[in-house]
């Protein structure tokens, strides 16, 4: 089974060439992030990106923005996901990756928006992945757990950082809930969170070690159940990201870590714990 990386386009301020060119001198075997407004740009990427043999895995956010619009319905969030299913198309991407609901629907509400959502993506003939992210449908293991029961042929995109924050706390006092639904996981997004907020200041600083190590106890036994499933490829992208995220100096507002610098860093250490994954098998 092979890995392949991704860069992340969240936050990002350059051409598509300047981020092209730093994705493949950084290692990555692709981008991830919402695809152009207009179909000539989005055509204009997938020139480039086929030309330098990079994957590309879509982003569509519902409901407004990341945080969604209270107002907005299952309705207006269904036709969201359409319009960004749509502009993804132009780009050939390998899955879409959808950050969507809304974490104070009912749970049967959300169950019968995410049935509408795979039955919309199964008329695009296009896998969608849903992301566990707070402020969602999914903001939690437990209502996670639920849903994925209810829909088994439902995909996740594997976000556990999100939790940390939502439940002030790493996941591993979770992982017999989490362990349910693993199996439906399809794709990881690889940042590190910690029992008070969403994101460490930097993953390779010794402080944060036993929060790395128990989002990659998760990371493993995700790839445990792609292997086993007979998958040859497994994708991972390294998400640390800006809008408040990115830890800050109080006054100047000076960024603690380079964004960049840090996502690299992740993609060489999962690298490298992915070759120890195998090499135990």
């Amino acid at each position: 089974m092979q890995l392949k990386l991704f860069k992340t386009l969240w936050g990002n301020r350059l051409p598509i060439e300047s981020v092209i060119k730093k994705a493949l001198n950084q290692g990555f075997d692709g981008l991830e992030g919402q695809a152009p407004q207009s179909k000539g740009e989005a055509s204009r990427w997938h020139g480039i990106l086929h030309d330098a043999k990079l994957d590309y895995i879509a982003e569509v956010v519902t409901g407004g923005d990341y945080v969604p619009n209270a107002s907005a319905s299952p309705q207006n969030h269904l036709e969201d996901l359409r319009q960004g299913i749509e502009r993804s198309l132009e780009l050939n991407p390998l899955f879409i990756t959808c950050i969507t609901g809304y974490d104070a629907w009912p749970e049967p509400e959300s169950i019968a928006y995410f049935e509408a959502a795979m039955k919309l993506a199964q008329e695009y003939d296009v896998s969608v992945c849903f992301e566990t992210h707070r402020s969602r449908s999914l903001f939690n293991p437990w209502v996670t757990q639920r849903i994925t029961e209810a829909l088994p042929e439902m995909r996740l995109t594997l976000d556990i950082s999100h939790w940390c924050a939502v439940c002030e706390r790493l996941m591993d006092s979770e992982e017999g809930v989490i362990r349910r639904f693993l199996p439906q996981v399809a794709h990881i997004h690889g940042r590190v969170g910690y029992d008070q907020g969403p994101q460490v200041p930097h993953p390779a600083a010794p402080e944060y070690e036993s929060a790395l190590k128990s989002h990659q106890t998760f990371w493993e036994q995700v790839w445990h159940h792609h292997r086993s499933s007979g998958l040859a490829l497994t994708t991972l992208t390294p998400e640390f990201g800006p809008d408040g995220y990115l830890h800050t100096l109080p006054f100047t507002q000076m960024p603690v870590a380079d964004l960049d610098e840090v996502n690299h860093w992740m993609a060489g250490c999962e690298r490298q714990h992915f070759e120890r994954f195998c090499h135990c098998l």
